[in-house]
């Protein structure tokens, strides 16, 4: 039955395209068609809507400062870039960059680094536990005696 109002409602849009305008006998084919296009119409807006939900809570994320490069004291850095639904988290120390994936929850980005699950989190220069940012107040924190600041 949903092929057949489907291809109905396929050819009715056919046929205005080629000739402007149709006439077809108006029948239970055609309000069933009707309906078809209404439901459909409002299934794109419901989609619309959550594509942008998502877009405005990513904005969001990026409001709360986590996107960006922070640095650390002897050259050392962390950039976090948006990559689709997940992040790209490039963590730069003494050794060099290593990039992990990471994903937004409620209490920061979360990745795993040899095997072990961190979350980066915002806070302050103290918080990092690192004497060379102590004073900062823009900072995230990786792991114990480990954070990055931007200010």
């Amino acid at each position: 039955m949903k092929s057949h109002v489907v291809f109905t409602a396929l050819a009715m849009i056919g046929c205005v395209v080629a000739l402007g305008a149709c006439s077809p006998k108006p029948g239970a084919d055609d309000v069933a068609a009707s309906e078809a296009s209404e439901s459909a119409a409002m299934s794109i807006t419901a989609a619309e809507a959550a594509s942008q939900a998502v877009a405005e809570a990513m904005t969001s994320v990026d409001a709360t400062g986590y996107v960006g490069k922070w640095t650390g004291p002897e050259g050392t850095s962390l950039t976090v870039t948006p990559a689709g639904s997940d992040y790209e988290v490039v963590i730069t120390n003494l050794d060099g960059p290593r990039t992990f994936t990471g994903t937004l929850q409620g209490d920061g980005i979360h990745i795993t680094r040899d095997g072990a699950p961190l979350v980066i989190h915002k806070g302050d220069g103290e918080a990092t536990g690192m004497k060379w940012l102590a004073d900062k107040h823009d900072c995230l924190v990786v792991a114990a005696n480990e954070g990055f600041c931007k200010d």
